[in-house]
């Protein structure tokens, strides 16, 4: 078996892994084809994905820095006797608060990068002029070593994602990125190769007017894998790791991510499991999506439907500041991946799904804590459901949701505008059993109708209808279950089915009806 080696949690710098004997997943091949097909790049991909790691190695591949890609794919791929001048920024650390703060970062990173480069520092007018300093750098880059200049430009989006719930602020920070984007259009001549990568993806119209050349490689399918660790990594790459952990729950919890290629793992997370040994929403708990969840609950988005979207692919690539379709944000953020696509003339529409138990469970128990108004109930609750779903008991369930529809605060009834719309009660169901990244299926077809929730866990079969009684008279709920033959589709399962007609009151404000029947195996 291989030795174990070191894991590089953190280490975005490819000399460092390289040199530290740490584990490297080598996607050297992947960048030379990307080199070879064009000259202008962007890639979208979530946070802590290694998009700084694939950047870094970038640089040290057109530095000519061939010691360090020894027994990798671009050894004897690359030609290693031209060193071409490269210029890097990176946004990605700290938070800038307004347009100042951007130009003197900005201004800063040109000067680390003259330093360098051995450029001499513009003095005078154009001292604080970012275009001026940054289109001056790449002529006399060029110019001073006769190679044309490679810019990579990391966290590309970053100044405006930390300002979105600021729109005035996000607008300042998109023109002073602009008016830096927007040199690399005239300095086409001098330029070699330029790769831009970043969690969103914003309109070219917004941020790169102009920039008709750079190519947007988010959903080819040749690069899908060109950030994360595929199935064939863990198992040979990784293999020293996996002894003692179930292989068939780390591609439960973590693999799913897919842009229209092979599907991959979110690398933070298979790094923090094999280091810790433990199943845990790690890369989700690095940022609470604290801004997604409010743009739900404002657009009284239903939960159910979360994990089953449908977009277009030119919805997935409409993103700014003013226009933030849910689909699109929870797309790029890595909370929904492609689960499948259909094409039609001129366009093509993506199924959209989670990517893993992770994200399901983790993404829909923030969920609850907003739909609840109590950042502390949830926790206790979903333990508590757990406990009755392991001991198959279908009519204990009515007290849980009971006691927790009952103590919402008053007050937050009155003042929350989500707990208006009719979707709401289920949404809360729903929103319980994901929490616990249950095997669940949302309006599943049969021959007769379609059922409002199917939950599989715990070797029985949980069938849910939902209803209103203002809407629809009592009594209902059951009633549609059973004339409807719903259980039939799942009665060769072996396994208790638990027919559960659940029936809510806007005026009582809580469960008025929770009538249960079980089918033995």
């Amino acid at each position: 078996m291989t030795t174990r080696r070191r894991l590089p949690i953190g280490i975005q710098t490819f000399r460092e892994i390289r040199e530290d004997g740490c584990y490297y997943v080598d996607k050297t091949g992947l960048a030379i084809d990307l080199i070879e097909s064009g000259k202008a790049f962007f890639l979208s991909r979530p946070r802590r994905f290694g998009k700084s790691l694939l950047v870094d190695t970038l640089k040290e591949l057109f530095e000519g820095n061939r010691v360090l890609f020894t027994g990798l794919a671009a050894e004897t791929r690359w030609d290693w006797s031209r060193r071409l001048p490269v210029i890097r920024i990176d946004f990605g650390d700290g938070v800038l608060h307004g347009r100042a703060e951007l130009d003197r970062r900005i201004l800063d990173q040109l000067r680390v990068n003259r330093e360098a480069l051995g450029v001499p520092v513009l003095t005078g007018p154009q001292a604080d002029d970012v275009a001026g300093q940054f289109g001056e750098l790449i002529r006399q880059a060029h110019a001073s070593t006769s190679e044309r200049v490679v810019v990579l430009i990391d966290e590309y989006d970053k100044p405006i994602l930390d300002n979105i719930d600021r729109p005035e602020t996000a607008r300042e920070m998109r023109e002073g990125l602009k008016n830096l984007y927007s040199v690399l259009k005239g300095a086409d001549a001098h330029l070699k190769f330029v790769f831009l990568t970043g969690v969103s993806k914003f309109s070219k119209v917004s941020l790169f007017s102009g920039l008709n050349h750079l190519t947007d490689i988010t959903l080819d399918p040749e690069y899908s894998a060109l950030c994360g660790y595929t199935d064939e990594d863990l198992d040979t790459v990784f293999a020293p790791e996996l002894p003692g952990l179930d292989r068939d729950e780390i591609r439960r919890w973590y693999n799913g991510y897919n842009w229209r290629g092979e599907s991959v793992y979110n690398p933070f997370d298979v790094l923090l499991l094999f280091r810790k040994r433990q199943f845990m929403p790690y890369w989700f708990e690095t940022g609470t999506p604290t801004f997604l969840v409010k743009l739900l609950t404002e657009r009284r988005e239903f939960t159910p439907n979360l994990g089953r979207m449908m977009a277009s692919g030119t919805l997935l690539s409409t993103f700014d500041v003013d226009t933030i379709p849910t689909e699109s944000l929870m797309f790029q953020a890595g909370y929904l991946t492609i689960a499948s696509e259909r094409i039609r003339p001129g366009q093509i529409d993506f199924q959209l799904k989670y990517p893993n138990q992770e994200v399901q469970a983790s993404l829909n128990d923030v969920l609850l804590q907003s739909l609840s108004g109590d950042v502390s109930v949830p926790g206790r609750q979903i333990s508590r459901l757990w406990d009755l779903l392991e001991a198959g008991d279908p009519l204990a369930l009515r007290d849980l949701f009971h006691a927790f529809f009952a103590s919402i605060p008053n007050d937050w009834y009155r003042n929350s505008s989500i707990a208006q719309f009719e979707g709401y009660w289920a949404s809360i169901f729903y929103s319980h059993f994901a929490a616990l990244g249950l095997d669940i299926r949302v309006e599943d077809t049969t021959n007769k109708g379609r059922i409002d929730m199917v939950v599989l866990a715990c070797g029985a079969v949980w069938i849910f209808e939902f209803k209103v009684v203002e809407l629809v008279p009592e009594g209902r709920a059951i009633e549609q279950i059973r004339a409807k033959g719903y259980a039939e589709k799942y009665r060769d399962r072996g396994e208790p089915v638990h027919l559960i007609g659940v029936e809510f009151s806007r005026v009582e404000r809580n469960l008025v009806a929770f009538d249960v029947e079980t089918l033995p195996r």
